[in-house]
């Protein structure tokens, strides 16, 4: 009966005795007289381990065994020098990794890299300089940080470890809401540079992108701002064209009709302003800022007309668009904008109707504004008192919890702060892992009580990396981020002050990820989660089991653990690979080369607009540390009363949505629709045929950002398959 060796990757080989005498040989070679073994010691060793008589052995046990015969031989320091081997063997092996991972990305020839992320460009220096510190960032988080059963999960698609690339600095976390209205009222410091409260709206306007940028290259998530912050400085330019006019000596009519031109020209200049240097700066990331702008009437009472000019501006330039190498006008990835659909806006005779229209022509142009429903979030964000809360999420879908600290007080030493009233500005997330839904369900052989067991275990084992995560944050100082914790923007913490009463005390959130819901659903009842039925009454269980964990962990640690869905933009190619290698492919669960993100309904499933939103608010609802919904449209720009109707039933019926149009360009014929996708899911202009990525402008919502850099085989194909949820055929 032959022996076989267990490898650390699982795999199983045939026992090979010269395999243990070139090693301890080498071990040998490094001793001196009295401390060497013989050869029939060696012999002896390997005879030991095949008298064993096992069937199979771990590689690690045969290791041990021969340090222990070593040790028998009073070969101490031969034993020293084969563990000091055995130790270096191991650390090769995982090096090994890391340097093909660096080679490929240098030699600019590998998918991963040239699609790992659709907003980065790997081929430049600054993205290869953020994606080199990473791989270096991943290998010691891997090696050192995280106990080997997560790293293990993580590699077997079991969970998702988020942004290893950034964990082993013990300073970085994930995105927030950032306080321009302290900073910019208060002042802040950039760089060791004082920045005093600016007394006009073009000057607030540029230093607001310098604290942007600052902020977004001391994290590796999503930042939003509020024009609300700023509106204060328009007023504040207006009273001084008032004041300019006025001492010219002209009338009070021509004094106000002067000042309001000059105001809207200054307004224009300084959005143009925001709107270069967002697209034009590069953070320490290698890319522009991951910005959202909200865009919210309700935020203010005194500054309400300034921001209405505001966000009129900010919608026109961003229907116009930006011009390419070419000099064409199209997409802009950034910033995304969130639009507050609210009494004062929704209706038809409401002041402010004006914007929304121009909002639903900027959406069927530019794909943007995404919609946030005040009406809905009153109703699903409440505070300690019970009270509604409206604000906008972090990033692209990271919502917030209601504030908790209300009644603890001014824990990040804000200059803004009011008391008593719900603070969101300065709050942040420390981080995401994310469960795959679909491997504990493939795991459970359609088992309804091993699904529970599993699914108890797995979220478990994502529950101990949200703590490493934790762990590893909570021993930053201010000091690391003066920008984020000492000048404003997150706090205004002293000097070497930790910043651990903000990871408590719902101050910060931590997220429960997950994904392929509806691939787990499917392969447990044999339905989608949107039959109105046994599969959405299991999906709908599945979601609350999540909350009830993480309700469980809050209330044991006092950290804002929420539920989040996950925007797997990388990840869904890879969870779909390893859900292959594990289970094969699997009839409708595992034969794409994606799975579905978050609560979605999936992308090939026929459903109208209107449905699909009234269901997936349902699972939105139990998505509260973040979530999206969307529909998929054809090119309504010609149909805006389509567009409207839409933006009518989201404030009615779902907190947070989006449309997905199409905006696309083709450098080499001028073609401005849609450029398409063939079976072999390669990029094609249908006009002249181009399939040069280099002169081929695609934007596409990628997980709830616009992504315009092309993306993996995985999420390729799921953009292909997307059906239309809007029958736009009168308009054809």
């Amino acid at each position: 009966m032959e022996m076989k060796i267990i490898k650390r990757d699982g795999t199983i080989v045939d026992f090979d005795e010269n395999k243990i005498k070139v090693a301890i040989g080498k071990a040998n070679n490094e001793v001196r007289g009295r401390e060497k073994v013989n050869k029939e010691q060696i012999q002896e060793i390997v005879d030991y381990i095949k008298d064993l008589g096992k069937k199979r052995i771990l590689v690690e046990d045969v290791q041990d065994i021969i340090e222990e015969k070593l040790m028998e031989f009073d070969k101490y320091q031969l034993a020293k020098k084969y563990i000091t081997y055995r130790y270096t063997r191991e650390l090769v092996r995982k090096a090994n990794t890391t340097d093909q991972s660096i080679k490929e990305l240098i030699d600019g020839e590998s998918e991963y890299w040239n699609t790992e992320n659709s907003n980065k460009n790997a081929r430049v220096v600054t993205t290869q300089r953020d994606y080199l510190a990473g791989i270096t960032s991943t290998d010691i988080t891997r090696r050192f940080l995280l106990p080997e059963d997560i790293v293990k999960a993580h590699d077997e698609g079991i969970i998702h470890f988020h942004d290893a690339d950034y964990f082993a600095q013990n300073a970085l976390h994930n995105c927030d809401l950032i306080n321009l209205e302290d900073m910019l009222q208060n002042g802040t410091n950039i760089n060791g540079v004082m920045i005093e409260k600016p007394h006009k709206f073009l000057t607030a306007m540029t230093i607001a992108t310098q604290i942007i940028t600052a902020v977004t290259s001391s994290q590796y998530g999503g930042a939003t701002v509020t024009m609300t912050h700023l509106a204060p400085f328009a007023r504040y330019s207006y009273e001084k064209y008032l004041e300019k006019y006025k001492e010219r000596g002209l009338s009070e009519a021509q004094c106000v009709k002067f000042a309001k031109e000059d105001l809207k020209k200054e307004i224009q200049d300084g959005v143009q302003t925001f709107q270069y240097q967002i697209n034009s700066m590069t953070t320490t990331n290698g890319q522009s800022p991951f910005l959202s702008v909200c865009l919210y009437l309700g935020e203010t009472k005194e500054y309400k007309e300034e921001l209405a000019m505001i966000i009129e501006e900010i919608l026109n330039q961003r229907i116009l668009g930006m011009k390419n190498e070419k000099g064409v006008y199209i997409t802009p990835a950034f910033p995304k904008l969130l639009y507050v659909l609210e009494e004062d806006n929704i209706h038809k005779d409401s002041k402010y109707w004006y914007l929304t229209e121009l909002a639903a022509k900027c959406t069927a142009k530019r794909m943007v504004p995404d919609y946030i429903s005040e009406k809905v979030m009153l109703q699903l964000k409440k505070n300690e008192f019970g009270e509604g809360e409206c604000y906008p999420c972090m990033g692209c879908r990271s919502f917030l919890t209601p504030d908790r600290n209300i009644s603890r007080g001014n824990v990040a030493k804000a200059k803004n702060y009011v008391e008593g009233k719900g603070k969101y500005y300065g709050r942040f997330n420390q981080g995401v892992v994310t469960i795959n839904l679909v491997d504990v369900a493939l795991s459970s052989g359609q088992d309804m009580d091993k699904f529970w067991q599993i699914f108890e275990d797995r979220l478990e084992l994502c529950h101990r990396a949200l703590q490493a995560r934790h762990e590893r944050l909570s021993k930053a100082t201010s000091d690391v981020a003066p920008i984020l914790w000492q000048y404003g923007a997150l706090a205004r913490l002293d000097k070497g002050e930790s910043i651990h009463d903000l990871l408590h005390g719902g101050y910060s959130t931590i997220s429960l990820g997950y994904a392929g819901l509806y691939e787990c659903v499917k392969y447990m009842t044999g339905d989608s989660h949107t039959d109105n039925g046994k599969g959405k009454e299991f999906g709908l269980a599945v979601m609350q089991k999540m909350n009830d964990k993480c309700k469980e962990w809050k209330e044991a640690e006092d950290i804002d653990y929420s539920v989040y869905g996950t925007p797997i933009e990388s990840t869904t190619y890879k969870f779909a690979k390893c859900l292959k290698k594990r289970f094969g492919t699997v009839e409708g669960i595992t034969d794409r080369n994606y799975i579905t993100n978050s609560y979605h309904v999936p992308v090939f499933e026929e459903i109208d607009a209107f449905t699909k939103l009234k269901l997936e608010s349902e699972f939105q609802r139990l998505s509260p540390g973040g979530a999206i919904s969307y529909i998929e449209t054809p090119n309504l720009q010609n149909n805006l009363d389509v567009v409207i109707q839409m933006i009518e039933f989201i404030y009615d019926n779902i907190m947070y949505a989006e449309l997905n149009t199409k905006s696309d360009y083709c450098q080499e014929c001028g073609y401005d629709g849609e450029i398409l996708i063939d079976d072999n899911l390669e990029w094609y202009c249908p006009n002249c045929g181009n399939r040069n990525h280099d002169t081929l402008n695609v934007a596409r919502r990628t997980c709830g950002y616009i992504g315009s850099n092309f993306w993996n085989k995985g999420r390729t194909q799921e953009i292909k398959e997307r059906v239309l949820h809007i029958d736009n055929k009168d308009d054809e």
